[in-house]
């Protein structure tokens, strides 16, 4: 006990000797407040920008936006290798989204039958409807089972078989053999907790190294100088003090945006703000048309039940107690991809085959599994589906229905995590900045992402990140100074939403804008319904500027930082609606009515020989790019072709587009 207490004086010590008082820089009267700076190492105060909000200028060689399993992985990465890393983040991080990830992290480990990363390729590419880049899909697969033994190695407790290896349960859009060997079993899972387990051992781990972690700090812009980023403006929620953060590498890693939506599997905080900076520093966004709708949310709360379900044997019946994705997927069944499992359940519930008292959701079936079972390897499921449903899963069936999950498009990099633009026919590296996790598009998902393959990303792609960077740069490389004036709108704008005072509160623009999507974008899409939709989102647009907000303080102002999102979350909607309503074909998780087949250079229904090319301004097989104006919404889009082979054509041949069937 004795030398717990002596432990604690000398750490109480330690702090205080760091800490330092700084006065408030030319703070005018009616907006006074105080704040201090604990124990950051080389910050200082300065009053370029604002004389009304305490601006800190801080120097760092690596700085990363975001704590989930991709802002941590990158963060220690750099940490590891040298780098003096700040990591900002408006949740502390083991609050970060990746904690509700349920199912697993797919790894050709061959523990449950003989397995190989080339199938897991194929199965990644075939689920991609063909528009993942496959330099990047190679570069994920084969880096896996290294990722999963890392993480094993951290401390990660993976569910186990009874010889003690990793277990490994079926999930869909998984195959054996390039598709002809059967289901695969590739998903390690910590029974159906796995994110919650992986964001704790990553956090856990990153505490071995010297990172600075400012922690509900809320990352407001990029810092750019000629199409070079420098670093980050940010707001500490704790005392509205402003923070920029000069850094010669800038990481993003802000997750999805979900929230665009009304009826989502995402945290409230899943509001897309990294791709809404960079959106503002006037680069483009990639694929955002492509939004993934979990086949299984609860029926009215939109909580997720995991795909691990189907994995471990559930069925989806119908009213009729059909085991309707026989039908659909004679192969797969209940285990097709997420895209073909959500549309089967729409044309069921469509066609009058519903279940409960308005025929609008299905079911999901558990309880032919044996109790034992269930206890061991989906114990949060039956705990969720009794809080949210009222439902004991040993004895009834959960009401499931389509909820909008995940986000395929994102910032675009290239499979080493560098953020790219696309000028004249060539991908150009945007210097110092990189993007990994679901705010990045490597494109390893193209138009739908398997299951399971997102914890994979989120590890693969933080390190690729911490690697590329380490390459390059060397540890205390000598910055260039910053403009005074960097970051000078970001503290304008956030001054304007603080003191706004329009007719509407931010709350019901957020609600009109989920209820637009939720309504023009959804599981089905149609010309007509996405034109309206384009239009309604557009004047939905112009209402912030008639944004009212209540709270005039700057402690704890959540009204305000609520506003700041609100803006992030318009930009990514506009984004994927105009970009959804160009594509003028199905291709994985768009599917439109209008024109119900993927749009090739051949037809790949019918042999290739003797057909012509089409040519690329009128196929589909390309990346959307999508700018925006803020100031007026207006979207500007362009397109990128899709890489079509992998890093090394000897070890791992490309996969040409086929047919996608299950």
């Amino acid at each position: 006990m004795a030398s717990v207490r002596v432990a604690s004086r000398l750490l109480s010590k330690r702090v205080l000797s760091k800490t330092k008082a700084v006065p408030a820089a030319g703070v005018q009267g009616s907006r006074d407040f105080h704040f201090s700076i604990y124990g950051k190492k080389n910050a200082k105060v300065s009053d370029d920008i604002s004389t009304q909000y305490p601006v800190v200028d801080h120097e760092f060689d690596a700085v990363v936006v975001g704590a989930g399993g991709a802002g941590l992985r990158a963060a220690f990465g750099l940490s590891e290798a040298g780098f003096n890393t700040a990591c900002v983040t408006k949740l502390f991080p083991t609050r970060s989204h990746t904690v509700a990830a349920q199912g697993g992290i797919n790894a050709a480990l061959g523990n449950m039958e003989e397995d190989d990363w080339r199938w897991h390729f194929y199965d990644t590419v075939k689920g991609s409807d063909w528009l993942g880049d496959q330099d990047a899909i190679h570069y994920m697969t084969e880096q896996a089972p290294a990722a999963v033994v890392e993480l094993e190695n951290f401390g990660m407790p993976f569910s186990r078989t009874e010889d003690g290896k990793i277990y490994q349960r079926a999930f869909g859009g998984q195959s054996l053999k390039f598709g002809k060997g059967g289901q695969a079993h590739r998903c390690c899972c910590v029974a159906d907790r796995t994110g919650h387990s992986l964001l704790h051992t990553l956090y856990g781990r990153s505490l071995r190294y010297d990172t600075s972690y400012f922690v509900e700090y809320f990352a407001l812009d990029l810092l750019m100088e000629n199409g070079e980023c420098k670093g980050v403006i940010a707001l500490c929620m704790e005392d509205g003090s402003i923070h920029r953060f000069r850094a010669q590498n800038t990481v993003i890693a802000t997750g999805g945006y979900g929230r665009t939506f009304f009826s989502c599997t995402s945290a409230h905080t899943s509001t897309g703000d990294g791709n809404a900076m960079v959106t503002r520093a006037g680069l483009p966004c990639q694929d955002l048309e492509f939004v993934q709708f979990h086949p299984t949310g609860i029926y009215g709360a939109g909580c997720l039940i995991t795909e691990g379900c189907r994995g471990e044997g559930g069925i989806l019946l119908n009213s009729e107690g059909e085991r309707f994705m026989e039908r659909y997927a004679p192969n797969a069944k209940d285990l097709a991809s997420r895209d073909v499992v959500s549309r089967s359940m729409t044309i069921e519930i469509r066609e009058g085959r519903g279940v409960g008292p308005e025929k609008d959701h299905v079911y999901l079936q558990l309880h032919h599994l044996p109790p034992q079972q269930l206890a061991t390897r989906l114990p949060g499921i039956s705990e969720t589906a009794m809080i949210f449903a009222g439902v004991d899963v040993t004895k009834e069936p959960i009401p499931v229905l389509p909820t909008v999950h995940y986000n395929m498009g994102g910032i675009p990099t290239n499979y080493k995590g560098q953020v790219i633009t696309h000028t004249e026919g060539k991908d150009e590296v945007v210097p110092g900045l990189y993007a990994c996790g679901e705010s990045a598009c490597a494109s390893v998902h193209g138009a739908n992402r398997l299951g399971a393959n997102s914890l994979l990303d989120l590890v693969v792609f933080g390190r690729a990140c911490a690697l590329t960077i380490a390459e390059e740069h060397k540890p205390g490389e000598k910055l260039s100074p910053l403009a005074p004036s960097a970051g000078e709108e970001s503290v304008a704008n956030l001054d304007k939403l603080r003191f706004a005072n329009g007719s509407q509160r931010t709350s019901e623009i957020r609600l009109n804008m989920q209820k637009t999507m939720q309504a023009h974008a959804a599981v089905f899409r149609t010309g007509s319904v996405l034109k309206e939709g384009c239009d309604k989102m557009d004047a939905i647009y112009q209402t912030l500027e008639d944004i009212k907000t209540f709270d005039r303080g700057i402690v704890w102002n959540t009204d305000l930082v609520e506003s700041l999102e609100l803006q992030n979350l318009m930009l990514n909607a506009v984004q994927t609606i105009n970009s959804a309503e160009q594509r003028k074909e199905s291709r994985g998780a768009h599917a439109r009515e209008d024109f119900k087949d993927r749009i090739d250079e051949y037809d790949y229904s019918k042999p290739l020989q003797g057909q012509e090319k089409v040519p690329y301004e009128q196929h589909w097989r390309k990346h959307t790019m999508s700018y925006v104006d803020p100031k007026t919404g207006k979207v500007t889009l362009k397109y990128r072709p899709v890489i079509d082979h992998s890093l090394d054509e000897q070890e791992c041949a490309a996969v040409p587009p086929a047919i996608r069937s299950y």
